[in-house]
């Protein structure tokens, strides 16, 4: 990348997705061309065009079971990055965000770190969620995956990576790493796309992922919490 400074730290970017035709290509974008940047597609199994639009954007893309803790870690063990860079495939980047890693990283103390949290729509109630998902995670220091994680590669080995959970893979490994140092907020902000508040709904997507975190939170099982979400969804 033009005027990238000299010594970057190299980043690994592992992008988990199944199904992911129409939001991969805008995903991977110019990344495969930013210097000293690699960036991995772990497909679980996709039956559209996601495998061919991600290696026709240039990325390398291998193969998992699905679920994205599984897909996360087979990236991870394929990855040569000092910094492990975790992508959702409906989530954009900003264009500085190797910029942005290498001076969290220089942070002392730095365990882990993510990025500011936007919905790619316009809407009232979008923004009240932006609002408290950015408040959350700077005031708990609890970013959540949607707003791309990114961590040491020494780390995420020494955590055991990601945990084989049905859902909250992203919360469970934050809450590890914040054990061992400061969980650092990028000042850039991702894009992740709306379409999980546009199938339920702005309030009851919200409502029912408070009430899964705070599930969580209270020791609940994510096995039984992905039950009792898995049906609110097929209702």
């Amino acid at each position: 990348m033009a005027g990238q400074p000299e010594g970057l730290i190299k980043i690994s970017i592992i992008i988990p997705a199944l199904n992911e035709e129409e939001q991969i290509e805008a995903v991977l974008g110019g990344l495969v061309r930013e210097a000293g940047v690699e960036v991995i597609v772990v497909d679980g199994g996709s039956a559209d065009k996601t495998v061919l639009k991600a290696r026709a954007c240039g990325a390398k893309v291998i193969s998992s079971r699905p679920g994205r803790g599984l897909q996360m870690n087979a990236g991870a063990a394929r990855a040569k990055g000092d910094i492990l860079l975790f992508l959702h495939a409906d989530t954009i980047l900003p264009a500085d965000f190797a910029e942005q890693v290498a001076r969290a990283a220089e942070i002392p103390g730095f365990a882990a770190g993510a990025f500011r949290f936007t919905i790619a729509a316009e809407g009232y109630a979008l923004r009240i969620i932006e609002f408290f998902a950015n408040a959350r995670a700077r005031l708990f220091s609890l970013p959540y995956g949607d707003q791309a994680l990114f961590l040491p590669a020494q780390t995420f080995q020494a955590l055991g990576g990601y945990r084989q959970v049905p859902l909250l893979e992203d919360v469970d490994l934050v809450r590890r790493a914040c054990r061992l140092g400061r969980i650092v907020m990028a000042p850039g902000a991702v894009q992740t796309s709306p379409r999980r508040w546009q199938r339920l709904g702005a309030v009851q997507t919200t409502l029912v992922n408070q009430l899964i975190i705070i599930g969580f939170l209270l020791g609940i099982s994510p096995f039984r919490l992905a039950r009792w979400y898995g049906q609110r969804e097929e209702g």
